[in-house]
């Protein structure tokens, strides 16, 4: 009988962890592995954001915060959301984490009881369902294959509303499939939650900038439904902040207050010289911001023209994050090298041992017949990895 926790017993190891976990040990061997597999920009932190920090440390900016965050930095996040998003929030109404995923695990906890049922567009991030199974909450994913974009319709989307339903997690642009909301895809969601008072919606949009489809769209906007919307951000992506581990949400005062009381007992506030950074994120320049964006446009070209190489691929063009999932199902029950493939999972597996290229498997993103591969990396590796799937693929047979 194990002494651990039936929570603990029953979470499941993040995939993409656990993927890079393989990649570091056969890099230890002395193998030359490319990990396509991290949401995590290959660029470094802008100069000005690490001087701020540096800037702090040297002032003495050393000691505990509030817990929702410094009344600087969350004024800051306002006066963001004011310019970029036409959003009005005071500083109260803004709690910051260490990093988004602390801030989706707050509001959850917020608002779910045992038995609660949280709708997840499907696929989706895989940390939705574990913080969701970790309320306690019974999570739902509402699937919607390539043929839709990954982007289920506000009618299939209320085909799975009950009387259960508290919570609607999505994320757009959405990891791992890279779509992104449109005004009249937002429009009609609201529509339909407009019936459900009950229901509120957690919005991750920590992509937020890596945007290739236009103007960005925030369901917050709909002041039908802006006070049951959470908005969930924060420096990790569009900044390269990855390691800095600082998110944020914006939500109602009751909301924020329970966030700020969940937060308190768990971590208190994140760290002092990170936020006066975050502030220089947010109101300094962003030059090196729209630099990224470019080079991740341009890298996406790069794989949506290097899949077209690979014989069965299907996979519609992202329109944001830095990510593709294509559909592998080709290649099942094909076999080489010893390696049978039999779904996504074993396909990540035998890239990773043949090819010595990391990609993450679909089936905790929530389709099984697909692989994540992230285009955060340069062209020159892009190029290096795809050389080798290639190679690695004409094996099968």
């Amino acid at each position: 009988m194990s002494i651990l926790s039936t929570r603990v017993l029953n979470m499941k190891e993040s995939a993409t962890l656990a993927m890079a976990r393989k990649s570091r040990e056969l890099k230890e061997q002395g193998v030359d592995i490319i990990n396509l597999s991290l949401g995590e920009p290959d660029f470094d932190t802008p100069e000005n954001i690490k001087a701020a920090c540096k800037q702090a440390l040297d002032k003495g900016d050393t000691k505990y915060t509030p817990v929702s965050g410094t009344k600087a930095l969350r004024e800051a996040i306002c006066r963001k959301l004011k310019k970029e998003n036409n959003l009005n929030y005071t500083f109260d109404q803004i709690v910051v984490s260490n990093g988004a995923k602390q801030a989706i695990s707050n509001a959850c906890m917020a608002l779910l009881d045992p038995g609660d049922e949280m709708l997840v567009p499907s696929p989706f991030w895989l940390s939705y369902a574990a913080i969701g199974e970790l309320a306690q909450a019974r999570v739902i994913e509402v699937y919607a294959g390539a043929d839709e974009n990954f982007k289920p319709s506000a009618d299939k989307l209320e085909s799975f509303i009950t009387s259960r339903t508290k919570v609607i997690l999505f994320s757009s642009p959405c990891n791992p499939t890279g779509a992104v909301y449109n005004q009249q895809e937002l429009a009609a969601m609201v529509e339909v939650l407009k019936k459900y008072p009950r229901i509120h919606v957690i919005s991750d949009e920590i992509y937020e900038h890596i945007n290739y489809a236009g103007q960005y769209s925030s369901i917050a906007q709909f002041d039908e439904i802006k006070d049951r919307t959470i908005i969930v951000n924060g420096f990790s992506k569009a900044y390269s902040m990855t390691g800095w581990r600082l998110g944020y949400m914006a939500a109602s005062n009751e909301i924020a207050l329970a966030c700020d009381k969940i937060q308190g007992q768990i971590t208190s506030g994140a760290c002092s010289f990170n936020q006066a950074a975050a502030i220089e994120a947010l109101d300094g320049s962003q030059d090196k911001v729209h630099f990224m964006i470019e080079k991740f446009k341009s890298r996406r070209e790069l794989v949506l023209n290097r899949l077209k190489e690979l014989p069965g691929i299907n996979c519609p063009q992202p329109d944001g994050a830095f990510y593709i999932f294509p559909d592998v199902r080709y290649y099942f029950g094909k076999s080489a090298n010893g390696y049978m493939i039999h779904n996504s999972e074993d396909m990540s597996l035998y890239l990773l041992e043949i090819a010595h290229v990391a990609t993450v498997g679909g089936k905790s993103f929530g389709d099984a017949n697909c692989i994540r591969i992230s285009f955060a990396a340069s062209e020159e590796m892009i190029n290096k990895a795809f050389d080798r799937i290639k190679a690695a693929l004409e094996q099968l047979n």
